[in-house]
Parts: C-alpha cells; sequence; structure tokens
C-alpha cells in the first residue's frame, strides 16, 4: 500500500501564492507517476499537474505558467503561484502504482478570494 499525506493551502487573495506538498510512503517502488488534481464544489475532480518516475511533469492548460511541480515520487510541492478565484477547490494528491491500485491523499482546501 502506498499512505499520502498533504500539507499546505488555505486562503489568499487573487493573485497570491500558496504551495501544496504531498509525502508518500509506504511501497514507493510500486508508484508509477504523482499528481495533482482539484474538485471544485459542483464539479469533476481535474488533473492539475502530474509527475512520472522518469521526471516528465505535465500540466493542465489552466494552470501552465502559474502552477510550478518540483520534487520527486517520494515528495513533491505544488507551488501555486498567480491564483485565481476560479483556482479555488479541494486539492487531492494522487499516486498512479504498477498493479498496486489508485492512492489518494486527505484533500486540502485552497480558497482564493476576488
Amino acid at each position: 500500500q502506498v499512505q499520502l499525506v498533504e500539507s499546505g493551502g488555505g486562503l489568499v487573495q487573487a493573485g497570491g501564492s500558496l504551495r501544496l506538498s504531498c509525502a508518500a510512503s509506504g511501497r514507493l517502488y510500486s508508484i508509477i507517476s504523482m499528481g495533482w488534481y482539484r474538485q471544485a464544489p459542483g464539479k469533476e475532480r481535474e488533473l492539475v499537474a502530474s509527475l512520472t518516475r522518469g521526471g516528465s511533469v505535465n500540466y493542465a492548460d489552466s494552470v501552465k505558467g502559474r502552477f510550478t511541480f518540483s520534487g520527486d515520487i517520494a515528495k513533491n510541492t505544488v507551488y501555486l503561484n498567480s491564483l485565481k478565484p476560479e483556482d479555488t477547490a479541494v486539492y487531492y494528491c494522487h499516486a498512479f502504482t504498477d498493479g498496486q491500485g489508485n492512492y489518494w491523499g486527505q484533500g486540502t482546501q485552497v480558497t482564493v478570494s476576488s
């Protein structure tokens, strides 16, 4: 199994910055990629950014140029810059594994006021 512990998030004004961190433990060898998803009220959960074991990083078009993914499979941080009210959501850390299933963090709230 894989355990994910998130930290960070909070309340910030539009244009501000926040940081989200995710620490993984357990069967790290089974993790193929790590990602951050978000879910706003009334909307589906969407991928924000992902990091593969090989080091490739991908971003959703809506956050390109504003969010930066740093770190590795075991511990990573997403820097949320130039935040907009539409970035308000619960953000979840996610681990995709090789045959061991998918794992989610507990979620952390990001609120951006206008």
